[in-house]
């Protein structure tokens, strides 16, 4: 008989903006296979800037999922485009709390659940799992994936910026770090942040759950393919294709200003020609300002911005490229982006601009990967994407084996969360 948990989740279907959707819908698509019903408590679709349809279909019918009452203090709670700063402490949708508290109570006595899961980056999911382990006296798991405030090592500036905001996610952050039976993070450095902020703690009970694909998706995905012949990939051919999917965000965390610098001057020096390649950045979020910048450069016809599209159009327009690009700045060095494991399974070469020191590019090499640059090191990107497109030439480029892959299948996620559950009746 399946025990039941009450996952508390900002992201989930319809929501659409984020790869982090991915994790809470997967873990609770394959929880049943491991003895555990999810009760999925959610906000409503009101308070979600953006909604798309493209995920309904894959929320199981064996899932309880319950939308609670939730705005966002920005769009809802304005005037004139103005908001009082307290309608956002600890974030824009404050609001839930006031929905998923009484929700989750019902869901508690309805359903009897073992134990309570919720998930950052939305920071009152975990002040709901607060109140609720309080009310319940349920045992708590938090996933926080990435701590809750940080602090750039090089400016010392926090994130975030806001003081009393800052003041508000760190009481959460300590109360949930005092109240859950056990505490999950998506990375090694975001876990050693907390260790180091939290030195008393029992740290005994804290997990590394990565974030990973889906295997399901990806073999429907591969039955749509028209690039294959045989089963094995075709051979690249010019104009090479590399793909960035997604947002890049307009600061030093992701920002593409030294790729398209180093592009510039590979077409200066005569090492490119129209025609060898065109870089794909689907969804940055910032077209209009980076449009100008490629046009400022001369570089237009290596570069093209494309909309966002469906989750599973997605994945098939990263296993039909030639070439994956991935950002990650050293603002960013505890975390990896999530669709870095989806490009693991597109079994397509990477090309990565990201810090040596952080998570991301310690993940890479740890799996043999090193097509690694820095992100803001200009002559290096030259350096590098010019033996990357060489290699491409030539067929020379590497991916992961599969054994390799398979350790970030969405579903041994779930088998390993699924044991943090179990371990609570231990």
């Amino acid at each position: 008989m399946k025990q039941s948990v009450l996952m508390i989740a900002f992201h989930y279907p319809p929501f659409s903006g984020s790869s982090g959707v991915q994790r809470t819908l997967r873990f609770s698509m394959y929880l049943p296979d491991h003895n555990w019903q999810p009760l999925v408590l959610s906000a409503h679709h009101r308070a979600y800037e953006n909604v798309s349809k493209d995920l309904l279909g894959q929320i199981p019918n064996n899932v309880i999922y319950k939308p609670a009452f939730a705005m966002d203090s920005a769009r809802h709670l304005s005037f004139k485009q103005k908001h009082l700063q307290m309608l956002a402490i600890p974030d824009r949708w404050i609001t839930w709390l006031f929905g998923a508290v009484p929700s989750g109570v019902k869901l508690v006595k309805a359903y009897k659940p073992k134990c309570i899961w919720s998930t950052y980056p939305i920071a009152t999911a975990h002040l709901i799992g607060y109140c609720l382990k309080k009310l319940t006296k349920l045992p708590w798991v938090a996933d926080f994936r990435d701590p809750m405030v940080e602090q750039n090592p090089l400016t010392k500036e926090w994130t975030p910026k806001d003081r009393a905001v800052r003041r508000s996610r760190l009481w959460i952050e300590r109360k949930t770090i005092e109240n859950a039976s056990r505490v999950i993070f998506c990375t090694e450095g975001a876990k050693n942040i907390c260790q180091q902020r939290y030195p008393d703690a029992d740290h005994s009970t804290w997990i590394v759950i990565p974030n990973g694909y889906d295997e399901e998706t990806f073999v429907e995905v591969e039955k749509l393919l028209t690039k294959t012949k045989g089963g094995a990939a075709i051979c690249p051919t010019k104009p090479f294709k590399l793909l960035h999917s997604g947002v890049l965000y307009n600061s030093p965390d992701r920002h593409p200003k030294n790729l398209f610098e180093a592009v510039s001057n590979l077409k200066s020096s005569g090492k490119i020609a129209d025609g060898d390649f065109i870089i794909s950045l689907r969804a940055t979020g910032f077209d209009a300002e980076y449009k100008q910048l490629v046009a400022s450069l001369g570089i237009s016809n290596f570069v093209e911005f494309l909309p966002s599209i469906p989750y599973t159009q997605a994945l098939r327009e990263m296993m039909e490229m030639d070439g994956l690009l991935i950002f990650q700045g050293y603002t960013s060095n505890p975390a990896i982006p999530a669709k870095l494991y989806e490009y693991f399974r597109a079994k397509k070469p990477i090309f990565a601009l990201a810090d040596e020191l952080g998570d991301t590019a310690k993940l890479l090499r740890s799996l043999g990967l090193d097509n690694i640059v820095p992100l803001d090191d200009t002559s290096q990107i030259e350096e590098g994407l010019s033996r990357f497109l060489t290699n491409l030439a030539e067929d020379k480029q590497t991916c992961l084996p599969q054994d390799k892959i398979n350790l970030f299948s969405r579903k041994n996620q779930a088998a390993t969360l699924a044991n943090v559950l179990n371990s609570l009746n231990g």
